[in-house]
């Protein structure tokens, strides 16, 4: 018997999944069947994913929101593609791009469609990893040269510190 398992990435533990969720609940899926990481799309080694990948069997169905919620990596993107609906013979459902559902259009145009629009979106899903990193850099250093500090405020040492450390430093203490 086939199952419909639905997967979830959202890039860190503050953000919210509940689009991804509900679209996935509207798909059909049960909540049993949603897997769900809370931490960037860089590679595939995460916790849910890789359960997720054990469970996948011949006829089942992967389910997702879009391709940049399976990862932002081109080339792991089009591998891990290809494990799941070549080795594991399971079929894919991108939600946000119809053209992306391997349950139809088998066919030779069907193929070649769908891996020119996965290797079109799997490259953007990669080029949006490296813009969003390069504006968080331009950002943290426009912050550094306003004077901002990052981190923790520094908590005074107490006033008998250096002593407390030299005796601590000689193995008196």
């Amino acid at each position: 018997m086939s199952n419909i398992y639905g997967y979830i990435r959202v890039s860190t533990q503050n953000q919210n999944d509940d689009r991804q969720r509900l679209a996935l609940l509207n798909f059909g899926i049960l909540e049993k069947n949603i897997f769900t990481d809370k931490q960037n799309g860089k590679d595939f080694n995460r916790p849910a994913y890789k359960r997720l990948m054990r469970k996948l069997k011949p006829d089942d169905t992967l389910v997702i929101k879009s391709i940049d919620r399976l990862g932002r990596n081109y080339v792991e993107i089009l591998d891990q593609w290809k494990i799941i609906s070549e080795h594991k013979k399971t079929a894919i459902v991108v939600l946000d791009m119809p053209l992306l559902d391997t349950r139809r259009g088998k066919d030779l145009v069907g193929t070649f469609l769908s891996d020119i629009v996965l290797q079109v979106l799997s490259f953007v899903a990669e080029n949006e990893r490296t813009t969003i990193r390069q504006r968080q850099a331009e950002g943290i250093a426009a912050a550094k040269a306003r004077g901002v500090h990052f981190g923790r405020t520094p908590k005074p040492l107490p006033v008998n510190f250096h002593e407390v450390y030299q005796k601590w430093k000689r193995k008196k203490i």
